[in-house]
C-alpha cells in the first residue's frame, strides 16, 4: 500500500525525513521534490560499465538551460530524504513528462533505509528548457511486509552530491573489497 499525504506528514521526523520540507509540496499520496542547480554530463561518447567515466559539471542558470535530445543528464534533488520502515520511490511529475522529459529513466526504486539526495537520470525526447528549483519529480512511500534489512551500501548511501554510476566497483570487485575492509577494520 502507498502512504497518503496525511500519513507522509504523520511520519515526518520519525520514519520519513524530507529536508527542507514545505507543506505546499505535499500531495494526496506523494511529495514533490525540486531540481538542484547543477547537472553532470558524461564526457565519454561510449560509456564503459567497468570504468569510472569522466563527467562534466554544468550549472543551470536562473534563466534556464536547454537539454538536448539523445544526451543523458544526471541531476539531483534539492531535498535530502531519509526513509525507515517504508520503501521510497520517485516518479517524474506528469506535467514534466508531458514535455517529453524523462526524470529517472529506470532508477526510481529506492531501498528502505536510504538516506541522501536522489540522483535523477534525465533524458529529453526533444529540446526542453529546465530551471533550478523546479518541482521535477515526486516521492511516494510503500509499506513493506516482512523483516526489514535497511540499505547500508557505501556506494550511494549518505551521498552529498550527484552520483554517477558506480557499477564499475561491483564489476571490478571493489565493492566486495570495500566491504571486507570495513568488516576487517571493525574487528580490530
Amino acid at each position: 500500500m502507498i502512504l497518503s499525504g496525511t500519513e507522509i506528514k504523520r511520519h515526518l521526523g520519525k520514519d520519513i525525513v524530507i529536508s527542507p520540507f514545505d507543506e505546499k509540496n505535499l500531495n494526496p499520496n506523494s511529495y514533490n521534490l525540486s531540481l538542484h542547480d547543477e547537472l553532470l554530463v558524461y564526457e565519454e561518447v561510449v560509456l564503459d560499465m567497468r570504468k569510472s567515466n569522466r563527467v562534466e559539471r554544468v550549472k543551470i542558470p536562473e534563466d534556464g538551460l536547454v537539454l538536448a535530445p539523445n544526451q543523458l543528464y544526471l541531476g539531483r534533488t534539492v531535498e535530502r530524504t531519509e526513509t525507515h520502515n517504508f520503501v521510497p520511490m520517485i516518479e517524474g511529475r506528469s506535467s514534466v513528462g508531458r514535455l517529453g522529459l524523462f526524470v529517472h529513466v529506470t532508477a526510481g526504486f529506492g531501498d528502505v533505509g536510504f538516506c541522501g539526495y536522489w540522483t535523477l537520470e534525465m533524458f529529453a525526447v526533444q529540446p526542453v528548457k529546465i530551471y533550478p528549483g523546479v518541482s521535477i519529480c515526486q516521492i511516494f512511500f510503500h509499506q513493506i511486509v516482512g523483516d526489514i534489512v535497511e540499505y547500508s551500501s557505501d556506494k550511494y548511501q549518505h551521498n552529498r552530491d550527484i552520483q554517477p554510476s558506480l557499477l564499475f566497483r561491483e564489476l571490478n570487485g571493489e565493492e566486495e573489497q570495500a566491504q571486507l575492509e570495513l568488516a576487517f577494520g571493525a574487528e580490530r
